[in-house]
């Protein structure tokens, strides 16, 4: 088998869903020079930054920004809004969700799972059934993940908003968006989310390092009652300094800077256009899938992800799965791309295909021709034909037929 060569040539193929490549455009405007955080020039980017992030989030409320991971907006959300003890309401969609209810867990929250099987998104039904319940409204909050990044499910936070409603429960509703903002639609005033969460390194194209807390009028009465403890964390003095464009510490600067670019970008594309290319690549993506004769780990049509699609691996004559970590070593190996590995229950026997971000049809094309090479090199079973299945999905759903753009 060849080795990967130390200094392989062109560029290396980031597929993994998240973090995702950040685009030349961002990373030139990551390069200014640092600036006083004080003065009139970072004031500017301050209240620029600020009133864009907005758009992205679709709301009118604070959306307060710290220089953390996702993790830490996890963190954020539960500490602003509640206290020691508090009953939350969780969804078992995969990995992130587990990991954020063990969060909550580690800060003496009580958080109730409703299971599910990885393979679907969080059941608006259930959580109503189970709101309707708690008649003494001991559950505080309810907690989301909109897309699932260890599978590729996508849940309805629509949905989950009226099942709340109709149960006529005064919970909190907690979604976290952070493999879905700027990729897939999500909209948080209309869809009545109190905090929505978020993180820099997927659809906002920019490197790791920033995270976000949109909030709603109703989250921000509940942190003046919440018993968390909470400092850095707390929402009240970061948001009174945004007010003129500051914050209470020393911001991420340079990450301001690329956040600034990665919005333009964003808005210039226009963001309708920027979820439709991603849903466009999403289908490509499946259509090869299907044309190899493997099988999307995400069961439900409706709950696809636009942002990656999960594999499951074949099995062989014992019935074992073929290894999925196997394949990304030689697709690594040989052509220098790296693919998502399987996550805690899906571990070994799922690879993720990540097409998110500063993404376009021929990365695509030279993505999925990376697996379908790997998997003949890997001595995976397979038909061939998935790139193109994927090149027919997109010469269909082209939005200028090539002869009119000509």
């Amino acid at each position: 088998m060849l080795k990967l060569n130390s200094h392989p040539s062109g560029r290396h193929f980031l597929q993994i869903p998240g973090p995702s490549t950040v685009p030349d455009r961002i990373l030139r405007a990551m390069d200014y020079p640092t600036i006083d955080h004080r003065g009139p020039e970072f004031q500017a980017l301050g209240k620029k930054v600020l009133a864009d992030i907005k758009k992205v989030f679709q709301t009118q409320s604070p959306v307060v920004i710290y220089p953390s991971s996702g993790t830490g907006a996890w963190e954020a959300a539960l500490v602003n809004t509640l206290s020691p003890g508090d009953h939350v309401l969780m969804y078992e969609t995969g990995h992130f969700a587990t990991l954020w209810k063990k969060l909550a867990e580690r800060l003496s929250l009580k958080p109730e799972f409703i299971q599910g099987d990885w393979r679907h998104g969080a059941d608006a039904a259930q959580i109503e059934a189970r709101l309707a319940e708690d008649t003494g409204h001991s559950i505080k909050a309810v907690c989301v993940v909109h897309n699932e990044t260890s599978t590729g499910v996508t849940s309805n936070i629509a949905a989950v908003r009226r099942a709340i409603d109709n149960a006529r429960h005064p919970a909190l509703l907690l979604v976290d968006t952070i493999s879905s903002l700027g990729s897939i639609d999500y909209r948080h005033d209309e869809w009545g989310v109190d905090v929505t969460i978020s993180g820099s390194q997927k659809g906002l194209m920019l490197p790791p390092g920033l995270s976000f807390n949109a909030v709603s009028e109703k989250a921000l009465a509940a942190s003046k009652q919440a018993k968390l403890p909470r400092a850095f964390w707390a929402w009240d003095e970061i948001i009174a300094a945004n007010q003129n464009g500051f914050w209470p510490y020393t911001p991420a600067t340079n990450l301001l800077y690329g956040l600034s670019e990665a919005c333009d970008m964003l808005f210039e594309e226009g963001l309708s256009n920027v979820f439709a290319r991603h849903q466009r690549h999403a289908l490509a993506t499946r259509e090869a899938v299907q044309a190899w004769g493997l099988e999307v780990l995400c069961q439900n049509p409706a709950e696809y992800s636009g942002v990656l699609t999960a594999v499951v691996m074949p099995k062989d004559a014992n019935g074992q799965h073929h290894s999925a970590d196997a394949l990304r070593k030689v697709i690594l190996n040989h052509f220098n791309m790296s693919l998502g590995q399987g996550l805690g229950k899906l571990s070994g026997w799922v690879f993720r295909i990540g097409h998110l971000g500063d993404f376009n049809d021929l990365t695509l094309c030279g993505t999925l021709s990376g697996v379908e090479m790997g998997l003949d090199l890997a001595k995976v079973p397979h038909q061939r034909g998935g790139v193109l299945a994927a090149l027919s999905s997109l010469a269909h759903s082209a939005k200028v037929p090539l002869a009119q753009a000509a």
